[in-house]
């Protein structure tokens, strides 16, 4: 380790692009290897159930254009896995309107932290109102509620952040007083410590809200997350993407899961075809980093899993908001330990930082 000083809808159409008007834009450098290595066993083909499906499948998701680009994209797997679920109404899409989409004028660490993206989903799911749910898994607490549980991990995106601005190519570049807006203290933190100079300021909003403020000059960058502008179509708007050592990703970052209920045995079938299980696997381990933790999105903490060469290697960093301070670690072991690797490291870092290490002072509380 190192130190440095809600009212559903059906069906809702998917998302639509959101373009800057002068994007400044190197070209991209090629996609990462995902967190789940291609040099892991690839998932088995899915196999139909062996019973009659049960109709419709309901998926419960938030409503932002992300949200409703990821459920459309568990609809195409599901369909895929199982071609009688192309038919007709066979699957509705059902939109849950979370606190957190509607609190939009506040930090999230004022309100609550991630909780709030997933309550009204889990409450929907419990009652019975829909079979599954998918969820952008960062936004997904540690612990779930009784009967619900988490089986599945699509395969993931990119983990990576991306550095987006219309006058600058890099967070380096950046004169000092730049405005950037971030609502994560995660990035925060990390654009503090290689540049004191910068100004953050709490940024909420979908990605095409954000993308807008930065065009009407509102803030003069921001960092998103390159697996939500992959998955909308919308990767012309990055200016550079980030590597781990510029910016470590957030816990399951770029990964999609999909809940159910505990007993519901039709849709734990239907979610088994669509795992893949190195994705899985390294989720779980920076979960459990995070649990270790007890983090949030009050809490600036990074963690990142691969699985190289049939082992995993993990890397994790805690940070003071304001940058002042950052603590980190790396571990590497047998894939079948991911969830005790992840740990570990979690209860290293725990131990390294004082009661008040994640006390969050006044930095970007204003709401843009």
């Amino acid at each position: 380790a190192s130190s440095r000083s809600a009212v559903p809808s059906l069906s809702p159409a998917a998302p639509s692009a959101f373009t800057l008007a002068r994007p400044l834009r190197p070209t991209l450098p090629a996609p990462a290897p995902r967190s789940a290595s291609s040099t892991a066993a690839p998932t088995a083909a899915p196999t139909a159930c062996a019973a009659p499906l049960r109709t419709p499948v309901r998926i419960g998701t938030r409503g932002s254009p992300l949200a409703l680009a990821q459920a459309h994209e568990t609809q195409k797997r599901l369909i895929e896995a199982f071609p009688e679920l192309a038919a007709d109404g066979a699957i509705e899409i059902k939109v849950i309107h979370s606190t957190g989409d509607m609190i939009l004028d506040k930090a999230l660490s004022e309100i609550g932290g991630k909780g709030l993206f997933t309550k009204e989903i889990d409450d929907a799911q419990l009652r019975g109102d829909v079979d599954i749910a998918v969820h952008s898994m960062k936004d997904v607490p540690t612990w779930l509620p009784d009967g619900i549980v988490l089986p599945c991990i699509l395969p993931r995106e990119d983990t990576r952040d991306v550095f987006i601005s219309l006058k600058a190519a890099s967070i380096e570049d950046l004169p000092p007083g730049s405005v950037v807006g971030s609502a994560s203290l995660r990035r925060q933190s990390q654009i503090l410590a290689k540049n004191p100079a910068l100004k953050v300021v709490n940024f909420r909003g979908n990605v095409q809200s954000r993308l807008r403020k930065l065009n009407e000059g509102v803030v003069d960058a921001t960092l998103l997350a390159y697996a939500g502008l992959a998955r909308m179509d919308m990767l012309e708007n990055a200016t550079a993407v980030l590597s781990w050592e510029q910016m470590l990703p957030a816990v399951a970052q770029g990964a999609i899961g999909i809940t159910c209920r505990k007993n519901d045995t039709p849709a734990l079938d239907l979610v088994a075809a669509l795992n893949h299980e190195p994705s899985k696997i390294c989720v779980d381990c920076e979960r459990a980093f995070l649990e270790a933790l007890d983090g949030s999105c009050r809490t600036p903490i990074a963690g990142q899993a691969m699985i190289v060469g049939g082992k995993i290697k993990f890397r994790g960093l805690v940070a003071r908001a304001d940058g002042s301070e950052m603590i980190e670690t790396a571990r590497e072991g047998a894939v079948e330990d991911a969830v005790s690797i992840g740990k570990g490291a979690g209860e290293e870092l725990r131990a390294k930082i004082g009661d008040d290490f994640f006390v969050v002072p006044e930095v970007g509380q204003k709401v843009l």
